[in-house]
């Protein structure tokens, strides 16, 4: 069983898409509790980041029967992400994969954009020295994109379901066997990443960050079972388009292929590196 945590309003909206799912148990925390409970916390709200880290709450009974595998989400531009350092560091025993959502950084101005810049490159450099696991990198912006056409009514309510089923495929393929390929193991050095969603005709992929440096590549390949049987060459076809892609010695790429009973056939891709990622914005911050 994997422990989802939510820090903040928005992270923990998204954390909740997991409570239906029995693989999953989840942890909220966010100045909209109205009373502490087993998965629920009510965090407190500051006018400063200062005050906030300052005033860090003592989560050891909250989180005293918290899992080995911890899935941490944030969003970035919250002014509960001021929280997350004091939170991990709760936590530093425990598995950690950050999840971290990153707002329309373009539109942030005053203290929600310094927080934001702040907040992603800490938690990247965490990562990558090895406190984390992982953390996995996903823009609302290129999110809106892959996702379609949104009503502003069900805009929040669309990204956080598409990146719930997102995460869940994910951990689905780390503990399931495919029909074929393997997936490598990512090089401890490349913690950082993100995930794209695959045109299956050819391959393509649509990110939901754009990373600058593309170390590993893991494509995971859902297939109808029907087309698995019948389909003759299949395999040699999807390989033939894996070896067109971009490679060389610091860029490498693997694959697996899953069954699926959807009539559709669809697919991810992980890509992990060592780089850490700049703020698109960065050279705006006021």
């Amino acid at each position: 069983m994997i422990s989802v945590i939510g820090i903040g309003n928005g992270a923990s909206a998204i954390a909740q898409k997991f409570s239906g799912t029995p693989q999953y148990e989840v942890y909220t925390l966010n100045n909209k509790v109205l009373k502490n409970s087993k998965h629920k916390f009510r965090l407190k709200k500051y006018d400063t980041p200062e005050e906030y880290e300052n005033n860090t709450p003592d989560l050891t009974k909250f989180f005293a029967n918290i899992r080995q595998t911890v899935q941490v989400f944030i969003v970035g531009s919250s002014s509960s992400s001021n929280y997350a350092l004091g939170i991990l560091e709760q936590l530093k025993e425990k598995e950690i994969e950050i999840f971290y959502i990153q707002p329309d950084i373009e539109l942030l101005t005053g203290i929600p954009k310094l927080v934001e810049a702040t907040t992603f490159g800490v938690l990247q450099e965490y990562a990558r020295s090895g406190l984390f696991k992982s953390i996995t990198l996903i823009s609302n912006l290129n999110l809106e994109e892959v996702v379609g056409e949104i009503s502003i009514k069900n805009y929040f309510d669309s990204l956080n379901s598409s990146i719930h089923s997102t995460v869940h495929y994910i951990n689905f393929f780390n503990h399931a066997d495919p029909e074929i390929g393997n997936v490598a193991r990512p090089a401890p050095i490349n913690r950082i990443r993100t995930i794209g969603f695959l045109n299956m005709k050819d391959i393509k992929e649509k990110w939901l960050f754009d990373l600058d440096i593309e170390r590993e590549l893991c494509y995971y390949l859902c297939i109808n079972k029907e087309k698995l049987e019948t389909e003759s060459g299949l395999h040699k076809k999807i390989v033939d388009m894996l070896k067109e892609k971009p490679k060389n010695a610091f860029r490498k790429i693997s694959y697996a292929i899953y069954e699926t009973d959807h009539k559709q056939d669809f697919g991810f891709c992980v890509a992990h590196t060592n780089a850490i990622q700049q703020s698109k914005d960065l050279d705006k911050l006021s």
